[in-house]
């Protein structure tokens, strides 16, 4: 089939949908354009950018009829950055498209039609939840630059401050920047594999307002450290750690192997409700504490417990759902691969006198049949996959534990509606799926849904 459109050529459209990253959709002859900026209902002059075999993609030239529900962006790099993909579009607007983005993908991709699919669950004050802040700094015109990369390149846009951000980390950014920046500390270049600072990153305590600054170097020795250090105690209100990772390598993952304290303390400390974390450079935490607690309290509701069962916490983490869900079980045995989230996880239980969890290193998919071999039986699976979903083996070994309830903590909702039908298929039934929008104008939304065994 020959494309009905020419590149570089420029057409009438209307949008009919928004995709899941956040473009509008309109077809010409049938044919989809993506066309960011685009919102469904709107007339516009766009011109074709690139033309595949299937769909196009598409730049909005000019709006002929806007949609009540387009907003001016509060940003005023938007445009250029890539952290944010929603801010064209009303609050109320984006959490409507992510509920029909949902239900669309449970019944086209689960085959999922009779469940109970809720509004999603939003924030009071959509700006500035972000507690961790992990930015490239690069050079320019003898100047250091900070900032997120321009959308689809590594160009740095430079930046005074990101309107979903803590503002404290925009404060330690900027601060960090002109000290290094006043003591000649060259910035990394990617081509050449030479300069020596990567990356500034904050974590902030949402509720205790501590204060953590990681200074990624790609080499060991960072000139004029103590002097650093001493301007960024200065001048940062509430910093309680100064930690430098060094990272040697041509690799785009951000922190490297080596953390060393510079000063301060190893950990700051935050609360989900009324559990405490430790929190080190490179401990997983949730981003957003305010909705990880709606969306553990959901999911708390849903493993409904009376202190009498047996759960398994797959892919556990630090142990933030299993401290959660230990408040209202007998035992909770949590596994997760990474052994340093393992480490932080019996800390976190320690720091909070929670005794009846147990935490083991190892894939979900090859611990959780030793426990079942062992003669643990679950009442109850909590999953909280990455991007990618579960294994298939972790799938099936749930259906061949058959736990009462399984609780299933998504991401992404193309993965869970992948896996909710295989556990529909393995004699589950999914009752309701609850979404959570933890990442306020981005195209980004978790779920949690709520699956019970089916009475034969």
């Amino acid at each position: 089939m020959v494309a009905p459109v020419k590149k570089n050529e420029y057409y009438d459209v209307t949008f009919e949908d928004l995709t899941h990253d956040g473009n509008g959709v309109a077809k010409v002859d049938g044919y989809p354009l993506f066309v960011p900026n685009g919102l469904p209902g709107e007339k516009a002059k766009v011109k074709v950018v690139k033309v595949n075999k299937g769909y196009g993609y598409g730049r909005l030239i000019e709006l002929y009829e806007p949609s009540p529900e387009r907003m001016e962006p509060s940003c005023s790099i938007y445009k250029q950055c890539g952290g944010c993909q929603l801010q064209h579009l009303s609050y109320d607007g984006q959490l409507k498209a992510k509920e029909k983005h949902v239900r669309e993908v449970l019944q086209r991709i689960g085959k999922i039609e009779d469940v109970v699919v809720h509004p999603v669950l939003g924030m009071n004050d959509p700006w500035r939840y972000r507690n961790k802040a992990q930015v490239p700094v690069g050079e320019r015109e003898g100047g250091l630059v900070a900032g997120f990369y321009q959308k689809r390149s590594h160009d740095i846009i430079d930046m005074e401050a990101c309107l979903i951000q803590q503002e404290m980390n925009d404060v330690v950014v900027q601060t960090v920047k002109k000290i290094c920046e006043k003591y000649g500390i060259p910035a990394y270049n990617e081509k050449t594999h030479k300069g020596t600072i990567r990356h500034i990153m904050a974590r902030y305590g949402h509720t205790t307002k501590d204060v953590m600054v990681v200074l990624v170097t790609r080499t060991d020795d960072l000139p004029f450290k103590k002097k650093i250090v001493q301007e960024i105690v200065e001048n940062i209100p509430n910093v309680k750690s100064i930690i430098q990772n060094v990272n040697p390598k041509r690799t785009n993952v951000i922190l490297g192997e080596q953390t060393k304290v510079l000063w301060g303390t190893e950990y700051i400390y935050d609360y989900i409700g009324n559990i405490k974390f430790a929190i080190s450079a490179r401990s997983f935490y949730q981003v957003n504490p305010e909705q990880t607690k709606v969306l553990y309290e959901k999911a708390l509701e849903y493993a409904d417990l009376t202190g009498e069962e047996t759960v398994i916490d797959a892919y556990c983490g630090i142990g933030t759902i299993s401290l959660f869900l230990a408040q209202k079980a007998k035992k909770v045995y949590g596994v997760e691969i990474v052994p340093e989230a393992i480490e932080d996880a019996k800390r976190n239980a320690d720091l909070n006198n929670i005794h009846n969890v147990e935490f083991a290193v190892g894939e979900s998919e090859t611990v959780i049949p030793q426990w079942y071999e062992q003669g643990i039986q679950a009442d109850c699976i909590v999953v909280d996959p990455p991007r990618k979903g579960c294994d298939a083996s972790l799938l099936e070994t749930i259906i061949a534990m058959k736990p009462k309830r399984v609780v299933y903590v998504s991401c992404n909702p193309a993965t869970l509606a992948r896996d909710l039908r295989i556990l529909e298929d393995g004699g589950y039934k999914t009752l309701e799926v609850q979404p959570v929008d933890m990442f306020p104008h981005t195209t980004h939304v978790e779920c949690v849904s709520q699956i019970v065994l089916r009475k034969n």
